[in-house]
């Protein structure tokens, strides 16, 4: 984790960043996802000290969510005084699975497989934040952590998507004392990660720690089991952190 000096530095300066990307990208605000959680909350504390809160939306996507991730993100909203969407996906996403696994057994194929299941919320989470930015001309802000990116426990094209985002290069220890220092609620930064996604904890659907993830990031070094476990993912998580490989062959270009 980086020292507490270098930490407030890094922060003052993202914020500061997140102001200027705002202006330059000419957008009259910001929207963001609000699950309730400690990234999506510290991100929602920087960007309100960044722009004030009368130019960021939260909106709070329940899909078959539980009710405490709602009251969270009430929490959180209100902690900060900005405006909470609620809008509910759960009928949508039904409505979506029971098309689509209607017609793969039309063709004789399988149902919808879990894990796309899991990953379609998120995907609609970003379908529902892109729509509000664009008709508001706000930018959708990114919560994802650098140990999350890391290991590519992230939603490709969910959510991984976003225009810009100010804690992608923190750890979690690390956004956990930016949220502190900025007024995130104990309750939210104390809460066990989760993603309220198929039933398990962050940790337990990753295999490792958030600590041993940090541990490599920092120092190269954790336990040998999960070391291994973390380059094998952070091997396999490789497409989501680049752009889509695109087929390339020499032509004449006028626009370089």
């Amino acid at each position: 984790m980086l020292q507490t000096k270098k930490l407030q530095e890094e922060m003052e300066n993202a914020i500061a960043w997140i102001k200027e990307y705002v202006k330059n990208a000419k957008a009259k605000g910001i929207v963001i996802g609000n699950s309730g959680g400690k990234d999506s909350a510290t991100v929602l504390a920087m960007a309100v000290k960044a722009i004030g809160k009368e130019n960021v939306v939260a909106v709070s996507m329940p899909c078959h969510s539980t009710l405490l991730d709602l009251e969270d993100a009430k929490l959180v909203a209100n902690t900060f005084g900005v405006q909470n969407l609620e809008i509910d996906l759960s009928s949508t996403y039904d409505t979506m699975e029971q098309e689509m696994n209607t017609k793969l057994l039309k063709i004789g194929k399988q149902e919808l497989s879990k894990e796309s299941t899991i990953n379609i919320k998120p995907r609609l989470r970003m379908t529902t934040l892109y729509g509000i930015a664009q008709t508001l001309g706000y930018l959708v802000i990114g919560t994802g952590n650098l140990c999350e990116a890391m290991v590519g426990y992230t939603t490709k094209w969910g959510d991984n998507s976003s225009d810009f985002n100010p804690i992608g290069n923190f750890t979690v220890e690390e956004v956990l004392a930016i949220g502190k220092a900025l007024g995130v609620p104990n309750k939210i930064l104390e809460k066990e990660p989760n993603d309220g996604l198929g039933g398990q904890t962050d940790e337990e659907k990753m295999g490792v720690t958030y600590s041993q993830i940090a541990e490599m990031i920092e120092t190269s070094n954790t336990n040998e089991a999960a070391k291994q476990e973390i380059i094998k993912r952070n091997k396999a998580s490789k497409h989501k952190r680049q752009l889509v490989p695109v087929y390339t062959f020499e032509r004449k270009n006028f626009l370089k």
